[in-house]
């Protein structure tokens, strides 16, 4: 999955990757289904991810995804509720990346073709140190998100954003860049 190749789901191994998504969706129904503490989330995370999130990450639930295994977590990662991860392509958030509410990092994309339409193939999501993405935002596959970027709310990003800009709009282009 994460080489971007098409997950055909006759593939002698796709019933290994349909036990997975099981498991993730298991994994964040259970998450999702009454109150938990930071550290509550960290740990199912954490089970989900198999990465130890240091405790200086925070995401507030709900919190969906379909995998879950290809999501890292930088320090000082806050992810704000409703949002949703689709990580098969690979999801990696940055030191101090901010996500706003009701956020979708899509990594996953289907065929053109419509024979072959029903099955998906991933491109990773990058977002770098500091980027902060606004509320409702969609980020699309195989985008790199730079170094302290800021992402409207709303926004549709289809492409890479520079580092050091604020991005805005459907699809996102570049608005100015960041005064410091």
């Amino acid at each position: 999955m994460k080489a971007g190749e098409l997950i055909l789901d006759s593939d002698p191994e796709y019933p290994r990757l349909y036990e997975a998504l099981l498991r993730g969706m298991r994994i964040t129904g259970e998450l999702n289904s009454s109150y938990r503490t930071p550290a509550e989330v960290r740990a199912a995370l954490s089970e989900l991810t198999g990465q130890q999130l240091d405790d200086s990450v925070w995401v507030v639930p709900p919190f969906h995804t379909d995998f879950g295994q290809f999501i890292r977590f930088g320090r000082g990662v806050f992810v704000n509720n409703g949002c949703t991860f689709m990580d098969r392509g690979g999801i990696t958030l940055e030191e101090g990346v901010f996500i706003g509410p009701n956020v979708n990092l899509i990594t996953e994309n289907h065929a053109e073709e419509p024979e072959l339409r029903h099955n998906v193939y991933g491109r990773p999501i990058l977002i770098r140190r500091n980027a902060w993405i606004g509320a409702c935002s969609v980020v699309l596959p195989g985008v790199t998100i730079g170094e302290n970027a800021i992402v409207g709310a709303g926004s549709v990003v289809t492409h890479d954003v520079p580092a050091d800009t604020i991005v805005a709009g459907n699809p996102a282009r570049v608005i100015r860049p960041i005064r410091k």
